[in-house]
């Protein structure tokens, strides 16, 4: 007996999708509270420009939505990214034939990295400055970890554990990665002398009412003492993260570990610190 063989044709295969809504929905879903809610905008706000099912959209399209984009180039960069990030997700699962947006070129920004990044003397004073015991810890953790602020908010004090002569914190980040991130003995002494008789499963940085404290609130504290130390600027905590990775570099610390310690995915993106803060430069071979 002789068996024939079927060709399927790639398009046969039934998609997990079968509307833009259902697409959307996968392609969010695992993502954090946060990136879905600015994906969504994103998103959101191409379907409206558009006006026609995914699936009917053209390059011309796509074209015609970015020119029609206003704001900064890295708002501008996101939201492209966005539509490129869905449109090449939906041509995974089949459901769309063609991915017309792997042809479009997000807007390229110019690179601000060095505005947002502290001097020493400035962390440092924007900590002495900070009279609240635990407003001082929080903004010297965020320094010392290089946590981002939803992974600073989220530890609880079962993430802190000794190591050796000082101690770790264990920050659960972007992507679901996981990182510890060892500390100096004065971190460590600052750290632990907050704590008092708090459960494992207890914040580190409590709020007011108990629970962990909110992204917005750690802003505000950033902000507070920011103005106290006269630095000019919209400062936030990622400062404090891009600081970390600048001065570490400056003293010393191989890209590979910075990159570790920031939970990076690659020595090229640690390596951004490098040409924002340089320390040699062809112009200091000139006579000017």
């Amino acid at each position: 007996m002789t068996t024939a063989l079927v060709t399927v044709h790639p398009m046969a295969i039934q998609s997990q999708a079968s509307t833009d809504q259902q697409l959307i929905a996968l392609w969010l879903h695992g993502k954090s509270a946060h990136s879905q809610r600015a994906y969504m905008a994103d998103v959101e706000k191409f379907m409206a420009n558009v006006g026609k099912h995914l699936q009917m959209v053209t390059l011309g399209d796509l074209q015609s939505f970015m020119d029609s984009l206003t704001g900064t180039d890295n708002t501008r960069k996101r939201i492209v990214s966005s539509v490129k990030s869905l449109f090449t997700f939906g041509q995974k699962l089949g459901y769309l034939q063609f991915n017309v947006a792997a042809a479009l070129k997000a807007p390229k920004p110019k690179n601000t990295l060095a505005e947002r990044i502290l001097s020493e003397s400035e962390v440092l004073t924007m900590i002495a400055l900070t009279t609240k015991d635990r407003d001082k810890v929080l903004l010297r953790l965020l320094y010392a970890s290089a946590g981002r602020v939803s992974e600073i908010c989220s530890l609880c004090w079962r993430d802190v554990q000794p190591s050796g002569e000082s101690g770790q914190v264990t920050l659960f980040g972007k992507g679901g990665e996981t990182r510890a991130v060892k500390l100096s003995k004065e971190t460590w002494k600052a750290l632990q002398a907050i704590r008092g008789s708090a459960a494992p499963d207890a914040p580190v940085f409590a709020s007011q009412m108990g629970g962990a404290m909110v992204p917005s609130r750690v802003w505000q504290i950033v902000r507070e003492a920011a103005q106290r130390a006269g630095i000019m600027g919209n400062v936030s905590p990622h400062w404090f993260r891009h600081s970390h990775a600048s001065h570490a570099l400056e003293r010393g610390a191989s890209v590979a570990l910075v990159r570790d310690t920031l939970g990076h995915s690659s020595l090229a993106v640690t390596s951004r610190y490098t040409h924002a803060k340089p320390d040699q430069s062809s112009a200091l071979h000139l006579a000017v």
